[in-house]
């Protein structure tokens, strides 16, 4: 590896430790969240409506983020996203009343989405090479599951510490502050090492310039006409939505084995720690493979591979035995991290303007990412419609129809790539 490439990887790696510390915050109720719920003295309807707006804010600003980013430097951005989910992670930190807490995580939704979506994507689009862009996104997804695994090990150690044998209110509240403290100094540290080593990106002869195909190109909000007439940018954005739904299976998995199969509880917890650990996994070696034997069909593949898993999973009797639905799932696991970690290298497929690749991107995830309000309604339904125990069967199923959805759309967006090369060709 010679001294250039080292000094994109450095690039790279800010760029995804950026990704790794951003987010990790505004979920610490994922694993912490009966003793986040007392020490804040909220409700769950208090929760799940502070998670409505932060949802509200990420699906608004995903567009915005885009034009932002090609208007602004994006390492701008970033620094200034980094700063203020830090400033609102100490006030945080102080327990601040229910108001305040609407505050904060509203502060998130719009420094982690609106300021630092679309900016750090667009980074890791200008830093890798057109054979390069499977593994770097592949490297962006897998890294960040990496930071936050790493980090969620060092926080539940502090967190045990904190709580002690017979927890009061007073370390629980010591516990959860502690917590934050924790998330909030890892963002300072990155937004640091951002600000010292991270290479302009309006520099036409910094990293992210130097042998790209963007240069001086300035931003006009007519060119945004254009992007709307692209059609594989629309197909694209289907197969993000077919296959995003997917990745929200995940969520549902523990609850699968445990209901359904009759796993026990730490047998559960034990599998889906493996699974947090496969999305490294899964995002490294899918971004490798789709740079090697072409990304739309290593897409393809893992999505159709993902779909088939999800319906025997739904469809295989439950006396069939542990250690097969484990198995089973764990296999499942990665091929949804690979699709995950690979989708965004698409946009290299799209022939989109240079100057409008951060619209193009936040366009994409307005609709890509309407999963995010779309699946709750639908695992609703399935679950009142079906029961606790054909709910998860009934919803498996449909996210596989999903996949094979996403499947056709991936194989209409190849075919629009070959007459696209062949039009190339011939002009």
């Amino acid at each position: 590896m010679n001294k250039e490439s080292i000094k994109r990887y450095i690039q790279l790696a800010l760029v995804v430790a950026s990704a790794g510390v951003i987010y990790p915050i505004a979920y610490l109720k994922n694993n912490y969240q009966e003793t986040l719920l007392e020490v804040f003295h909220l409700s769950i309807q208090d929760l799940n409506t502070i998670f409505l707006f932060l949802g509200i804010i990420s699906v608004v600003a995903y567009f915005p983020s885009g034009i932002l980013c090609d208007k602004f430097s994006s390492k701008k951005l970033l620094v200034i996203s980094l700063a203020g989910t830090a400033a609102a992670g100490f006030w945080f930190a102080t327990v601040p009343d229910f108001k305040g807490v609407v505050v904060i995580y509203v502060l998130w939704g719009v420094f982690s989405i609106f300021t630092f979506w679309a900016a750090h994507m667009k980074l890791i689009k200008l830093l890798a090479r057109p054979e390069e862009q499977g593994r770097f996104f592949g490297i962006l997804d897998g890294g960040r599951g990496l930071i936050e695994a790493v980090l969620g090990i060092i926080a539940v150690a502090m967190f045990a510490h904190f709580m002690g044998s017979d927890p009061g209110a007073a370390d629980k509240r010591s516990a959860m502050v502690a917590l934050v403290y924790l998330y909030t100094a890892a963002i300072v540290i990155v937004a640091v090492l951002v600000i010292i080593f991270m290479d302009n990106d309006k520099d036409p002869e910094g990293m992210f310039r130097k042998g790209s195909d963007v240069k001086n190109e300035k931003f006009k909000l007519s060119e945004v006409k254009e992007l709307i007439k692209n059609k594989s940018i629309f197909v694209m954005s289907g197969i993000v939505f077919m296959a995003y739904s997917l990745t929200w299976t995940l969520y549902y998995f523990s609850g699968f084995l445990q209901t359904n199969v009759g796993i026990d509880a730490v047998t559960v917890g034990v599998v889906m720690t493996v699974v947090l650990w496969l999305r490294p996994v899964g995002g490294f070696i899918g971004g490798f493979i789709g740079d090697k034997f072409g990304r739309p069909k290593a897409i393809f593949t893992a999505l159709l591979c993902a779909a088939i898993g999800l319906i025997i999973v739904s469809l295989l009797p439950v006396t069939s035995g542990n250690t097969l639905f484990i198995g089973i799932i764990l296999v499942l696991s990665f091929f949804i991290y690979a699709v995950r970690g690979t989708y965004w290298s698409l946009m290299d497929d799209c022939k989109v303007n240079p100057a409008i690749i951060g619209t193009a991107l936040g366009f994409t995830a307005l609709l890509g990412y309407l999963p995010d309000i779309v699946i709750p309604l639908f695992n609703t339904f399935m679950f009142d419609h079906f029961g606790p125990n054909g709910g998860y069967n009934a919803y498996f199923i449909g996210s596989a129809v999903l996949g094979i959805i996403g499947v056709a759309l991936i194989g209409i967006f190849m075919k629009m790539i070959k007459t696209d090369k062949t039009k190339e060709k011939i002009e």
